[in-house]
């Protein structure tokens, strides 16, 4: 498998540290308001990755964390008249709502900044003993000259980065680049005791802190959106090797920027949503499917009509899965027809281009082109009468084991629901059976008020929505 890593800026065969093991770190949302648009495409991207790996046989140790002390955490408390870490558990727990619509597993682990302070002041410390860090009246900052490689994630010489650096209002830095590790408190903020007073970690800290913790000093993966390329993840990297004098991350992954109607995101522009309000419209699994037509690095533009289309195409994929289950009840029994026979045997070179795209990057746009070329050789051998049970089940169980990776289509039977509409159909069919002809069309008229249409067939009775 090749990665494109951006360390090196060049596709890489990905190596891991230890044999059949991947360790991947994410960054996860500052947890004061629902999650936006733009920060579902990193979730799920990565979530895919993270599947794939374990599709193909890998132990995967994967953390996200959640920056649950921030200025827009404390912001929103205050506007709130409440606490931080109320503002920050709920929107936790909101988080967790439109993730789990997307699809997107839990992490392995989800830490929390404020569970590790301890970790954070570890790293704070031994960068102050080194010399790589200095205490201004209780505010730490990492000195920025003393790690020679400062700027090699985002290759930008330090001296143009100088050259735009400025000193804000209240800061007392060495150097314009520095920046902060720790923070001294503020009047009515929440804080912590440090050996510099009262105070509470700087944003890029945390992950370095979480990063170590839970997977080691050097991990496999490193991975978010390339607006956390500069300065977040360039600062991971000199506080974490300052620190640790062992590399940090040995591949970086950035996914390229989501644009609205070919605008980017902006509250100013309107265009600014969350996943909440595109998923009251579209569905969460559109969202995740178009999210998937792309490859990751490639700028992709989300739009009313995008959206549309790809809810279109899952439906079609859906609608597979359905058939599929409907025969492997109501086929025939029996083996499988030469016909049959010969599609079943294709699926291994399905699944070798799927793995190929996968391999190439993680190429998921591609990936989905190969499960569609499988679908419609699938469809057209289930098309006819006398369809077998035998072959209905070996398409459902390949369609299942690509779709799982990706995280789309119905892999599962629906519950819900789709449980109350079989119902509703076997109470129709008893009644036509039982020649009470007025109670099937009533029956058959309330599912067409809920959008679901029936269609008889010599297999039995197939229902779609509309």
């Amino acid at each position: 498998m090749k990665l494109y890593n951006t360390l090196t800026r060049r596709k890489e065969e990905f190596k891991p540290i230890e044999q059949g093991k991947v360790k991947m770190y994410s960054c996860g949302p500052t947890v004061y308001n629902y999650f936006h648009i733009g920060n579902a495409r990193p979730f799920i991207m990565f979530d895919v990755l993270r599947r794939y790996f374990e599709y193909r046989g890998f132990e995967v140790s994967f953390v996200q964390n959640f920056t649950d002390i921030d200025d827009k955490v404390i912001k929103k408390a205050n506007e709130e008249g409440t606490t931080y870490d109320v503002i920050a558990d709920r929107y936790i727990k909101e988080y967790f709502t439109d993730a789990q619509g997307l699809g997107i597993k839990k992490a392995t682990v989800h830490p929390k900044a404020t569970d590790n302070i301890e970790e954070i002041l570890d790293i704070v410390k031994t960068l102050v003993d080194k010399g790589h860090a200095y205490d201004v009246n209780g505010d730490v900052y990492f000195r920025v000259h003393s790690f020679k490689d400062y700027g090699k994630l985002s290759h930008q010489p330090l001296e143009d980065l100088e050259a735009g650096a400025r000193i804000a209002v209240g800061e007392q830095k060495e150097d314009p680049v520095d920046f902060a590790l720790w923070k001294a408190a503020k009047p009515g903020e929440p804080s912590w005791t440090s050996p510099w007073g009262e105070g509470r970690p700087g944003w890029h800290i945390e992950c370095s802190a979480m990063a170590r913790k839970y997977l080691g000093e050097t991990i496999d993966i490193h991975s978010g959106g390339v607006d956390l390329c500069f300065p977040h993840h360039e600062n991971e990297i000199a506080q974490s090797e300052a620190c640790n004098g062992k590399p940090f991350a040995n591949y970086w992954l950035h996914n390229a920027f989501l644009n609205i109607d070919n605008q980017k995101m902006s509250k100013s522009l309107g265009n600014f949503f969350t996943v909440r309000d595109a998923a009251a419209v579209y569905g969460y699994d559109a969202i995740r499917f178009f999210m998937l037509s792309a490859h990751y690095r490639s700028p992709l533009n989300y739009s009313q009509e995008s959206l549309e289309q790809a809810k279109a195409a899952l439906e079609r994929l859906n609608t597979a899965f359905k058939n599929l289950r409907f025969l492997v009840k109501n086929g025939a029994e029996g083996d499988m027809t030469a016909a049959e026979a010969e599609t079943v045997a294709k699926f291994e070179a399905h699944r070798e281009k799927f793995c190929t795209a996968m391999d190439d990057d993680m190429n998921t746009a591609d990936a989905v082109a190969a499960i569609f070329e499988a679908v419609r050789e699938i469809n057209s051998a289930a098309a006819g009468a006398g369809v077998t049970k035998t072959y209905a089940q070996k398409a459902l169980e390949f369609m299942t084991e690509l779709c799982s990776v990706l995280g789309i289509g119905e892999t599962e039977e629906q519950g819900g629901d789709d449980a109350e509409i079989e119902k509703l159909i076997e109470a129709r069919q008893a009644a036509r059976k039982a020649k009470d002809f007025k109670e099937a069309d009533r029956i058959r008229d309330e599912l067409k008020a809920q959008g679901i249409i029936l269609e008889d067939t010599p297999q039995g009775v197939r229902w779609h929505r509309a």
